[in-house]
């Protein structure tokens, strides 16, 4: 019990800025936006929500959520159209106040339920990364096909073979960082798109830091359409090249 309250203690001495890119969310905002809010309660936090030009009227939503929980607590912080995953995250650190930075999808298939998790993990080992995994036990995937299952599992399969990442999954988008180690690796990335993630954490290896991980359960988008395509595939193989030859 000593343990907990210790742990809740130092878990109010922080600030986590929570950064959320989006692209056609309007279905999925509001409810990502209740969820966090439920489940860090006790939890001083901000969310950045980083839109590239939304047709569908993502923007509008998060604006009436700003009038709903506040314009402290929720960021807009928007761009002209869409200009990768990495460089949205790079866009939304640089409006972070916090000490801690959560990157997560709007989609809903990073669960807020685990943020608690990711959170006390931290606290318990200083870690520099918490990442959350899909690859061991309590770990999991809902939703998916069996292609895309095989598809992702053997793109974590071979980046484990030839970069030993020390993590088991590497292409996971579900982390929180230290704001200062997240703004010293995120500088080394040259990535922008779905390889940032892999990048990011193979690098943050190289560099000696700390990565523990969470046992989580993907959840396919249950609103909306996937933006994963073969031209996201090819990019990846591209980068694992790239990945094997500078680091």
């Amino acid at each position: 019990m000593a343990d907990q309250n210790e742990t809740k203690g130092e878990e109010g001495k922080h600030k986590y800025s929570i950064i959320v890119p989006t692209y056609n969310e309007r279905l999925n905002i509001a409810l990502i936006v209740y969820l966090i809010f439920k489940h860090l309660r006790d939890v001083d936090f901000e969310i950045i929500v980083v839109d590239d030009g939304s047709p569908d009227g993502t923007q509008e939503i998060v604006k009436q959520l700003q009038h709903l929980y506040g314009e402290d607590r929720i960021l807009l912080r928007a761009r002209a159209k869409k200009l990768g995953l990495g460089t949205a995250y790079i866009h939304g650190l640089k409006h972070a106040t916090g000490d801690f930075v959560v990157i997560m999808d709007a989609d809903l298939s990073h669960h807020p339920k685990y943020l608690p998790s990711f959170i006390k993990k931290q606290l318990e080992t200083n870690a520099s990364i918490v990442t959350g995994t899909r690859y061991v036990k309590g770990g999991g995937v809902h939703g998916w096909n069996l292609m895309r299952k095989l598809t992702s599992r053997g793109a974590n399969v071979l980046a484990q073979t030839l970069l030993w990442p020390g993590v088991s999954d590497l292409t996971g988008s579900f982390r929180l960082y230290k704001k200062s180690v997240l703004e010293d690796v995120i500088s080394s990335c040259v990535s922008k798109g779905y390889v940032f993630q892999m990048e990011m954490i193979v690098r943050a290896t190289r560099k000696g830091y700390q990565i523990e991980e969470v046992p989580i359960t993907f959840v396919d988008r249950v609103f909306g359409t996937s933006k994963l395509g073969g031209s996201e595939i090819v990019e990846y193989l591209k980068g694992l090249v790239y990945l094997l030859l500078t680091t």
